[in-house]
């Protein structure tokens, strides 16, 4: 099952929506994010979070309060949605705002639970967590075509097909992945640990 999480970041375009959210796809709010899903024609299943940017009162969807200030609303977000089933969960409203919230998107990658396809969609691109549970990443991409690699955490590191390998190389946070290129075949991504793979439009 796939379902649409809008965070409370700028607003998306409208290429950025056409290609994260297809007919039928549930949309839940992030927060604030489902004022922002609603005013831009979308239908909200519920808004979930802390509710701070939300006049309850006001708000005629339905809603999940979830009090717990130990993580952020995305990684609760995720994290519910985890719960009841969805296997891929794309992610908009995350550009924008302030330095630390987009942060805490990328290391909301780090905290939500494994399993579940997660990207985020960004203006420039899309970021998809990789988790090693999913064994490989598999992408073909075309020639000259750029991508990055960010280790979250500690972990040993493979990338095959691509312009600059990486054969079984202990990453951590750092610029090592930054900017690798497509040769026109498949890339294979694998690691130990949870890695944000950044592909640029």
């Amino acid at each position: 099952m796939r379902a649409v999480l809008w965070c409370n970041g700028s607003i998306p375009s409208e290429e950025v929506l056409e290609s994260a959210i297809l007919p039928g796809d549930p949309v839940y709010g992030v927060d604030g994010g489902a004022i922002n899903a609603v005013e831009n024609g979308y239908q909200v299943v519920e808004a979930i979070g802390d509710l701070d940017s939300i006049d309850v009162n006001s708000w005629e969807g339905g809603l999940v309060p979830l009090a717990d200030q130990s993580s952020s609303d995305l990684v609760k977000s995720i994290s519910l949605l985890v719960e009841r089933g969805f296997e891929q969960i794309e992610v908009v409203g995350v550009d924008g705002g302030s330095p630390d919230h987009i942060l805490g998107n990328w290391a909301a990658l780090l905290e939500a639970p494994g399993g579940p396809s997660i990207r985020l969609h960004h203006e420039e691109g899309v970021t998809h967590r990789f988790h090693p549970s999913q064994g490989e990443l598999e992408i073909n991409m075309e020639s000259g075509s750029t991508f990055s690699v960010f280790a979250l955490e500690t972990a040993m590191v493979w990338i095959e097909g691509a312009k600059w390998e990486i054969s079984g190389e202990e990453l951590s946070l750092s610029t090592r992945g930054l900017s690798n290129e497509g040769l026109g075949k498949c890339v294979y991504i694998k690691s130990t640990g949870i890695l944000a793979v950044v592909f640029r439009k």
